[in-house]
Formats: C-alpha cells, sequence, structure tokens
C-alpha cells in the first residue's frame, strides 16, 4: 500500500511537470485558467495545449506497462513485452494499411494487427517439444517484429502520401493528440485497465503453474483469453494513438517487482501508475535536453530499455530462458 500511495504521489508531480515544462515554462495559475478553458494569454494557451498532451501520456504509459505485465503473466516469461513480442508492429502494420488503403478505423485496425501479430508469435514459440518457452518466444518476436518493419517500409516507401503520415507518427510521439481523440481512448483504456486488475488473483494463480491454478478451481484458458485481450487492447489503442513505445511494457513490470512484491493485486496498479509516471518523465525530459528542441519519447524510450533488457537477461538464469 505504501507503494502505491508514494507512485501516486509521483504521478500527480509527473503530471504537473509535464504540463508546467517545456521549451516553454508556464506557472500553475496558467494551468488552471486554461482547465476553466481561458485562454487569453499564450502561457495560458500552451496549458491548453499540454492538457491533452498529458493525459495521452498517462494513458500511454499505463496501457503498455500494463499490457507487458499482462503478457508476462499469461506466457510465464520475464521478456515478455509487447515490443519483443511483435505486437507493437503487428498495430503498426495495420495502421499503415488503414492509411494506405483509406480505412478511417485506426483504433480497431490496431487492436486487430497486434491480436494477430500475438497469436502468431505464440504459435511459433510453441512449436517443438519444448512448447512456449521464454527463449522461443523471444526469438520468435524477435523474427516477427523484423518481418513486420520490412512490410511496413515495403507499403509505406513507394507512397508519398502514406510515408508522410506515417514518418511521424511512427517513431512515438505523445504531442499531437486533440480532446475528441481522447474522449473515445479514455473509456476503452480504462474498461481494459479494470479488467485486468479485476483477473489479479487470478494472474497470481497462473504464476504457479497451469496445474495448480487449475487445482485452485481456475479456468486457465479462460483467464489467458481475458488478460490476453486486455494487453492486446491496450497495446492496439495505445500505438493507434501515439505510434509504436517500446520497453516500457518490459522496464516497468520488473522494476515495479523489486520495489514491491510479486502479488499481481498490487503489481497491476502499480505498473500502471509507474509506467504514467515512467512515461511522462521521459517526455517532460525529450522537452528539456536540448534547448528549443524535443525530442519524442519513442526515441527516448529504447535508450533507457536496451540496458534493462540486457540486464534481464543476464539476472534471469539460462535454464529459466530456455
Amino acid at each position: 500500500m505504501k507503494q502505491l500511495t508514494l507512485s501516486l504521489i509521483v504521478l500527480v508531480a509527473a503530471m504537473l511537470a509535464s504540463i508546467t515544462l517545456g521549451v516553454r515554462d508556464i506557472s500553475l495559475s496558467d494551468v488552471y485558467q486554461a482547465i476553466l478553458g481561458h485562454t487569453n494569454t499564450v502561457e495560458q494557451a500552451v496549458a491548453a495545449a499540454r492538457l491533452p498532451r498529458t493525459i495521452l501520456g498517462v494513458l500511454a504509459g499505463a496501457g503498455l506497462s500494463a499490457a507487458g505485465l499482462a503478457f508476462q503473466s499469461i506466457t510465464r516469461n520475464p521478456l515478455a513485452d509487447p515490443g519483443i513480442l511483435g505486437v507493437l508492429h503487428g498495430a503498426s502494420l495495420a495502421v499503415v494499411l488503414g492509411i494506405t488503403f483509406g480505412w478511417n478505423a485506426p483504433f480497431l485496425l490496431a487492436i486487430i494487427g497486434a491480436g494477430i501479430a500475438g497469436v502468431f508469435v505464440f504459435i511459433i514459440g510453441s512449436m517443438g517439444r519444448s512448447g512456449a518457452t521464454p527463449l522461443k518466444l523471444a526469438l520468435a518476436g524477435a523474427a516477427t517484429t523484423a518481418a513486420l518493419v520490412s512490410l511496413i517500409r515495403l507499403i509505406s516507401l513507394p507512397q508519398s502520401r502514406v510515408l508522410d503520415s506515417f514518418r511521424h507518427w511512427q517513431v512515438g510521439d505523445i504531442g499531437d493528440t486533440q480532446w475528441p481523440t481522447l474522449r473515445i481512448a479514455i473509456p476503452i483504456i480504462g474498461l481494459a485497465l479494470i479488467v485486468l486488475w479485476s483477473q489479479a488473483g487470478s494472474m497470481n494463480a497462473l504464476a504457479l503453474g497451469d496445474e495448480a491454478a487449475t487445482a485452485l478451481g481456475f479456468h486457465v484458458s479462460r483467464v489467458r483469453l481475458i488478460v490476453g485481450i486486455s494487453g492486446i487492447v491496450l497495446c492496439g489503442m495505445v500505438t493507434a494513438l501515439c505510434g509504436p513505445i517500446s520497453f516500457i511494457g518490459l522496464v516497468v513490470p520488473h522494476a515495479c517487482r523489486m520495489l514491491s512484491s510479486t502479488n499481481h493485486r498490487i503489481l497491476v496498479p502499480f505498473s500502471i501508475l509507474l509506467g504514467a509516471s515512467f512515461l511522462l518523465i521521459s517526455d517532460t525530459l525529450g522537452r528539456l535536453i536540448i534547448d528549443n528542441t524535443e525530442i519524442a519519447v519513442g526515441i527516448l524510450m529504447p535508450l533507457i530499455g536496451a540496458p534493462v533488457f540486457v540486464w534481464i537477461v543476464h539476472t534471469f538464469k539460462a535454464r529459466e530462458l530456455a
């Protein structure tokens, strides 16, 4: 409970920093006036523009970290992450196809693309006598990701219209969003997070193994389906909103386990809060590192996440990954 309280305080501080700091710093009074709908000064207009960016940062960080925790739970794979398992790029390919053919349904397309990619990786990783081991799933995800990236480039590069629409989106950025889009995304992402949290007890049982979970009265296949669909919806929605942002779904759940416990009743809300804070802080740093320049959060995340990924591979024993 102590960790949740502290993480909530950190999130509030990260939200305030996200709104007030940047190329042009603004005061809390300007933020308050912007919330009331007043944009009489430049500072108040800047605050009004940053409010949806901050809300999107909360949604994206919470959604991706919760999705990573969901995939790690149902696969019992410490390396599971929407980016590593190819889910992010499955959603990206679906969005690119939507741009190419004029299908104006990015949220639905991204969810479908994420689901197809996730199922494909699990099928490939499950081949062989040993089943879906962590290492096989990671390798299947890496191969699938490489293939999806090639398909995305194959579709987008020859068509200037598609490339122009895709170029900025593909880096992973939360700076370009509007309230009408958020009004659609907030209830869907919120519902998926609630459903995932409701399965916390079942996720604890899964961690004991399928036989133990079944003996305790849990329907293992149903739990995996509900948790997996929740993770796919979260990943697809966030990818459609701000492009592919990798590694946060890998880093945050492991950080939460180290800082708290392995109890998913604590891990799920802790991952949601810490993931939102982590992404907001990274996005704010991207606005402050270089004067008068913004670095997209999708560029910063791999720089932070890659060393953590290497550390995780070294931390877990070879027999746990093979």
